[in-house]
């Protein structure tokens, strides 16, 4: 293989498209001759995202794919699967899928979870980062058989609803692999790019100028739905457009929690039968075996009505007597995915109500069915979309029969090819517009949340706010990053903070602070400020040490509607107390210097108002509920503008006091 950065006859870098997912992984490209996956005669296109370590801890050896998969019961305690789940979380999010995974995770540095591995000569811990590293270099690897040259850049798919932490464990992971991830693109933004290059494709062209597709992404781990908007380039050689209206999903739902329910099943008859012990989680072994079996018959009943299972528990007293047998309907399977499939179908109505405005329709209850009727296809993504009861759902949600013309096994990484040779300019006339998932802000003075970038805002994104301080003298301020869609921050999630120091020593509301939101194309928070009489820097990229759960998710949406009024009132509630006691304090000190020079009558007026307005603010400090902020507000205007002629004569003699 000789070095080449692109493709022998063209001057494009090669940049490869590569879906890692939770079950299996795969690496495309776009050519001349259309996106494709990348595959070595005689190997499946799909690459199980399994990796198997073996040897001495030290160095041991990694095998990665169909072989590690195959061999998995042989080695329970030393394969790693579904490695995604744990991707940028701690030990506590990944709580809920431990009982299924048959290797160790323990907790690393920052509360982040990590594998323990039983080598030769102890044990060996690996990050996420690191067996997903293992996954990327053997597609690496592959794509370089496949083309004869050296690749060096990729864009690597992720779920929508990844966070920073997540996303940039991706990253970090491409780094390990030799691979500079270019950009990471939504998984369903990225079956949308495939879905329009496939329609073009299409013998039947009619397609119309401008059309709304829902991307349906349920996966081995994650599921994703989007609403995107397609428009065809006028001409050839103009620009398309692909924009995301709104993004919802969820981290922890998948094929694997289908799987993990009917491991559930086995083993619940298992211990029935006294076969296993019945409180003792079943052996590492046993484990691994039950998920696949899982597997197998999931995937026959996506063509048969009925499956066999038929499981060796081990030798007893009758070696007959430790075979567990049994048939599983099609029915049966659909009611044990149902409460799965619900979950996925609640997202979809979440999307569709984010998308609404942008449909033309107001985002009400009743318009639900009008911006359902505004969808012009839907796309299904992910193995687990093979499933008839996950196809007729759809297709009765949406009242249309699902797009199947590109295999969901392999669309994403399709569309991570195109969007690869987009970057690398070996193709032209797309533009990819995604969106920020949910609304960033910081914590202002009394809690309060600003939002500089609300959910559903396209990326990249960047928002400026100017801020001050509160108190006299600060010279460093305290600057906190909160993700969610409640007014105050206790409600919302804590991103990351960062200081800004060495301010010199200023009156409170004097620093002109600048505070900059920069959300990257692959999603990647940057906070910057700038104290601009100073010059004074400061920024934090933000990594949080962990994921959102979908509980997580659902509180922040579900809390967000029930509560947004109270929300509102108490922001704005917050913000007069803040401003308030600053003008109380200002008017205060000068009463106190230049009293004397006011008629009696206005300094009169002033204390009384200042008297009324503070009664207010140290009421709302007990209990924000305890004021009407129209009052509020009313009680701090007629101070401002009672307090002109004591301004203009604290102006005055500032002047005078600066003659020679």
């Amino acid at each position: 293989m000789t070095p080449s950065p692109a493709q022998p006859g063209t001057p494009h870098e090669i940049i490869v498209g590569i879906d890692l997912g939770t079950t299996n992984s795969l690496v495309a490209i776009a050519d001349e001759s259309g996106p494709r996956v990348l595959t070595i005669p005689g190997e499946r296109p799909l690459v199980p995202s399994a990796v198997r370590y073996e040897g001495p801890a030290g160095s041991p050896r990694v095998i990665v794919g169909d072989d590690a998969k195959a061999r998995a019961v042989q080695f329970p305690l030393t394969t790693i699967t579904s490695v995604k789940r744990l991707m940028g979380r701690s030990l506590a999010d990944a709580s809920g899928d431990l009982a299924y995974l048959p290797y160790t995770v323990v907790e690393g540095e920052h509360r982040t979870a990590r594998v323990a591995l039983p080598l030769d000569g102890g044990d060996r811990i690996v990050s996420p980062q690191e067996v997903s590293a293992s996954i990327l270099a053997a597609l690496k690897a592959r794509a370089e058989r496949a083309l004869g040259v050296e690749v060096r850049k990729a864009v690597v798919t992720v779920p929508a609803y990844f966070d920073d932490a997540q996303r940039q464990a991706t990253r970090d992971a491409g780094r390990l692999a030799g691979l500079d991830v270019v950009r990471i693109v939504n998984e369903p933004t990225a079956a949308a790019l495939a879905y329009g290059i496939g329609l073009d494709r299409d013998a039947n062209r009619n397609r119309k100028p401008e059309s709304v597709v829902a991307v349906f992404d349920l996966g081995g781990g994650t599921f994703d739905i989007s609403i995107l908007r397609l428009t065809a380039a006028p001409s050839p050689g103009e620009t398309a457009f692909f924009q995301v209206l709104s993004t919802t999903g969820d981290t922890r739902l998948g094929g694997d929690d289908i799987d993990h329910a009917l491991v559930a099943l086995f083993t619940r008859e298992l211990r029935e039968r006294a076969w296993l012990h019945p409180t003792a989680e079943p052996a590492p072994d046993v484990r691994r075996a039950l998920k696949q079996f899982a597997e197998e018959v999931k995937h026959r009943l996506s063509d048969a009505d009925q499956a066999k299972v038929r499981i060796d528990v081990g030798a007893g007293g009758d070696a007959a007597s430790r075979v567990y047998e049994r048939s599983i309907t099609r029915s049966e399977l659909d009611a044990i995915s149902a409460p799965f499939i619900d979950r996925a179908m609640r997202c979809c109505e979440r999307a569709l109500g984010d998308a609404a405005r942008e449909l033309g329709q107001s985002g009400g209850a009743t318009d639900d069915v009008a911006a359902r009727a505004a969808i012009d296809a839907v796309v299904l993504v992910g193995g687990s979309t093979r499933m008839p009861l996950v196809r007729r759902r759809v297709a009765e949600f949406f009242g249309l029969e699902p797009y199947t013309a590109l295999d969901p096994d392999q669309v994403v990484a399709l569309g991570a090819a195109v969007q690869g040779s987009l970057l690398s300019g070996a193709a032209r006339g797309s533009l990819l517009l995604d969106v920020v998932p949910l609304s960033l802000g910081i914590e202002t003075v009394g809690g309060a949340v600003a939002k500089l970038i609300l959910r559903n805002s396209p990326v990249p994104a960047r928002a400026t706010e100017m801020f001050s301080t509160s108190v006299d003298g600060q010279t460093s301020i305290r600057l906190a990053v909160h993700q969610g869609e409640r007014e105050m921050a206790a409600d919302c999630r804590l991103l990351g903070e960062f200081h800004l120091r060495g301010l010199p020593p200023m009156p409170a509301g004097i620093p002109q602070i600048e505070v900059e939101f920069l959300v990257d194309a692959n999603g990647v928070l940057r906070v910057g400020a700038t104290e601009r009489r100073t010059g004074k820097r400061a920024s934090i990229q933000v990594v949080p040490n962990h994921g959102l759960t979908r509980d997580e998710v659902d509180r922040m949406e579900r809390e967000s509607f029930a509560h947004a009024r109270d929300d509102m009132v108490r922001h704005r509630v917050t913000d007069l107390v803040v401003n308030a006691k600053m003008d109380l304090k200002w008017i205060g000190d000068r009463l106190a210097k230049h009293g004397a020079a006011l008629e009696t009558g206005q300094r009169a007026e002033l204390e009384r108002l200042a008297t009324e307005l503070r009664v207010m603010v140290e009421s709302a400090e007990r209990d924000w509920k305890s004021v009407q902020p129209d009052a509020m507000h009313r009680a701090k205007d007629a101070l401002d503008r009672a307090s002109v002629r004591l301004q203009e004569i604290s102006i005055t003699e500032s002047l005078r006091g600066q003659e020679p």
